[in-house]
């Protein structure tokens, strides 16, 4: 088993053994591409999400968040382009007749990203290098492409209508600019957020979480005057942040390159707009989750790689070692006014605007993360192997608890003692859970491998004088505060704050 398979198994058996995911109808034998969240998952998720929400939506006074249906009708992604162009290029075995997305095939073999070719470009190049079916050693019948949309029936007998099943949350938001533009005063920019799930008939899902049928997309579409592209209100702020870029160009040398904001619109030619949003995606990565910034980077597609509509388009990448290099997490999209106007003249009704005397169809500015992609991309860089435990150094704030209570043992009314710490954390808005079953070390292996920042025990001194001790997962040292300053101290340790600055060291 090579490094990577041996990562992405030591992950899958973490997930399953402690509550975090696992295949779907895991006693049926599962079904490939979907996945459920346990319970330990779940929290992660939804502190994740609403992450995501309290930094992308609070961009703006204009931004909003709205829930849309996951199932539309057919018309709906015939002015989308979906019916056209939402397809894979496939390839069937001739012998065992399985069918294969012929770019991953191609890739598996030559170790080279093919995505954006044609059916007619990898079928010569699988010919030219005698690529055969890694299952039977069968050749491949001629390639094809595959519409990854799920069709429903709607409705019974003579009022049956096709729909299909959203494979993006973004549609959603087009069909409901119009109404909400005019219920918020007709201002600009516009942003429409929506968390919800997404379908693709994926052909060969993968990696976990990575690729899924059934998955959650955090989008945000915002809307604005084609002529305001380049500029934003906020831009002074971000001009000298760096941006990590990896530009087509930079491909053969595989080199990542530094670059302000303001290097990025006046010697790369994108727009302030564009590259104001790129400073904030890769702030969120780099410091409200804290990860470094050497595992994150954007990469430029190329004209072939990226959607026809998309002026601009560069991708969100992770380095996951279970997956050998950058793999992509979210992106930021420039979709012109592809969308609105594809609805228009599908729909018949208008989607311009009128603001200030100026009558024009509105274009989108789309920030895309696979949630699912995420959560999986947070695992495997929180899962280390340490000499004495294994532990998932989560980021505080999306940690699945904030914190464990624990008497030091369960006797001489430590438990009572606990109990009421547990309560007044609750009560305090925190997301805590009692254990006073195993050793105390048992119990703070235990938090340490589920990703749990703080660890916090009431001992006979808890009882003379109101005090408990706080560990921190990660360097393990722990401090004494009052009872009555927990929740002050606590709130600040989760925002990032070292430990030993918040209260007096336990030797």
């Amino acid at each position: 088993m090579n490094k990577q398979k041996e990562r992405q198994e030591k992950i899958l058996d973490i997930a399953k053994r402690r509550g975090f995911f696992w295949q779907t109808a895991d006693i049926y034998g599962g079904v490939a591409g979907f996945y459920d969240y346990a319970h330990l998952g779940c929290a992660l998720k939804r502190k994740w999400e609403n992450l995501w929400r309290d930094f992308f939506i609070g961009l703006n006074d204009n931004f909003y968040e709205i829930e849309t249906c996951v199932m539309m009708p057919e018309a709906v992604f015939r002015a989308s382009g979906h019916l056209k162009s939402f397809v894979d290029p496939v390839v069937k075995c001739s012998k065992c007749k399985t069918i294969f997305r012929a770019d991953h095939i191609i890739k598996s073999v030559l170790k080279k990203d093919y995505e954006g070719f044609s059916p007619e470009e990898l079928m010569k190049i699988i010919k030219e290098h005698n690529i055969v079916c890694p299952g039977c050693g069968g050749r491949f019948e001629e390639a094809g492409v595959l519409n990854m949309m799920f069709p429903v029936d709607v409705g019974t007998g003579k009022e049956t209508r096709k729909a299909y099943l959203l494979p993006e949350t973004a549609q959603g938001a087009y069909l409901n600019f119009k109404q909400e533009f005019e219920c918020l005063r007709k201002k600009f920019p516009l942003g429409l957020a929506i968390i919800g799930k997404a379908f693709r008939n994926e052909i060969s899902p993968r990696n976990v979480l990575i690729r899924m049928r059934e998955f959650t997309q955090a989008e945000l579409q915002i809307f604005f005057n084609p002529k305001k592209i380049n500029e934003h209100p906020d831009f002074e702020s971000v001009k000298e942040f760096k941006l990590r870029l990896f530009p087509v160009a930079n491909r053969e040398k595989n080199e990542i390159m530094e670059v302000s904001c303001e290097d990025a619109v006046n010697k790369l030619g994108l727009p302030k707009f564009y590259v104001y949003h790129m400073a904030k995606i890769q702030e969120f990565y780099t410091k409200v989750l804290g990860l470094s910034k050497d595992i994150f980077r954007f990469k430029e597609l190329s004209e072939e790689e990226r959607a026809f509509y998309n002026k601009y388009h560069w991708d969100i990448e992770l380095f996951l070692e279970s997956l050998d290099g950058f793999k992509e997490v979210a992106g930021i999209h420039y979709r012109t006014d592809h969308d609105l106007s594809g609805h228009q003249k599908v729909s018949g009704q208008s989607m311009e605007v009128n603001i200030d005397g100026e009558t024009f169809v509105p274009h989108v500015l789309e920030l895309s993360f696979g949630v699912d992609r995420n959560i999986y991309a947070l695992f495997e860089l929180a899962l280390k192997e340490e000499e004495e435990r294994i532990v998932l150094v989560f980021p505080r704030l999306v940690s699945p608890y904030d914190a464990g209570v624990f008497p030091l043992v369960s006797k001489d009314r430590l438990p009572e003692k606990a109990k009421e710490v547990f309560r007044f954390l609750k009560e305090s808005g925190f997301s805590v859970f009692y254990d006073e079953t195993g050793s105390i070390g048992r119990r703070y292996r235990r938090i340490d491998e589920v990703g749990v920042p703080a660890g916090i025990t009431i001992d006979y001194e808890s009882l003379e004088d109101e005090t408990v001790t706080i560990r921190d997962r990660d360097s393990m040292k722990q401090i004494r505060v009052s009872i009555s300053e927990l929740p002050v101290v606590l709130r600040r340790f989760l925002a990032g704050e070292s430990l030993g600055k918040l209260g007096k060291p336990v030797n």
